[in-house]
């Protein structure tokens, strides 16, 4: 995820080489084994799916590592960063946890304001497929173009409040993205917010945060690094 941060430094950017290199041969390998023994898996399904597009099964198994490969960044990395995120705001706001507890009906709406209030992601890039005008400011064909969706999220002109967190708000948010580019992964993603904070609030009512968090050294990838819990 460092390659797309904004100013990534060099032991960074070797940092997602070596990753990335680490990853290349681990998903190709895969590939390659569900290609001599396919089974009742994804990449499996995938491979099927790609050789009735694809006549080249060279450019079909690329085609496969590179979703295999997607899902994966794109679903652990973000994920990880709401559960522990809610369950730092919602301790650290114990009023409304408290509420929340007693109107579980309500979980939805307080996962939206916590992808409201700490996106997992801040910063969003496309590149403008042709000449076009955005906010007054003009764009080239080509140019690439940073969506500061941190920012957008504490805008006081779509938000009463921005910096207050609030799981009665029930605001939108650009968190899972939009259009064509809508997150993938977002019912998902829901699903498993859902299913921690559930039980969270039935199972374990004495937890409390014992420690302060610890945050990753990133703008565009938010990242809790350390959030150390206890059970009163």
């Amino acid at each position: 995820m460092f390659t797309q941060e904004l100013f990534p430094s060099r032991r960074q950017l070797a940092l997602s080489d070596a990753a990335t290199h680490g990853l290349r041969e681990y998903f190709t390998a895969l590939v390659q084994e569900r290609r001599r023994a396919p089974g009742d898996d994804p990449v499996s399904a995938w491979l099927r799916t790609w050789d009735g597009l694809e006549a080249d099964r060279a450019v079909a198994d690329e085609a496969v590592y590179s979703l295999a490969l997607f899902v994966l960044l794109a679903g652990l990395e973000t994920t990880s960063h709401v559960l522990s995120t809610m369950v730092w705001l919602l301790h650290e706001h114990p009023q409304q946890l408290e509420w929340l507890r007693a109107h579980p009906e309500h979980i939805p709406s307080a996962i939206d304001e916590v992808l409201r209030y700490d996106a997992p992601i801040h910063m969003i890039s496309r590149i403008a497929p042709e000449d076009t005008t955005l906010a007054g400011v003009r764009v080239h064909k080509d140019e690439m173009v940073q969506l500061m969706v941190g920012a957008a999220h504490h805008d006081p002109a779509k938000y009463d409040d921005p910096a207050l967190f609030n799981i009665h708000r029930r605001a939108s948010h650009l968190s899972f993205g939009g259009g064509v580019h809508y997150c993938l992964g977002a019912p998902l993603a829901r699903l498993e917010a859902t299913s921690l904070l559930t039980a969270l609030l039935e199972r374990l009512p004495g937890l409390r945060i014992s420690g302060s968090p610890v945050w990753a050294p990133r703008v565009a990838f938010r990242r809790l690094a350390k959030l150390t819990v206890a059970q009163a």
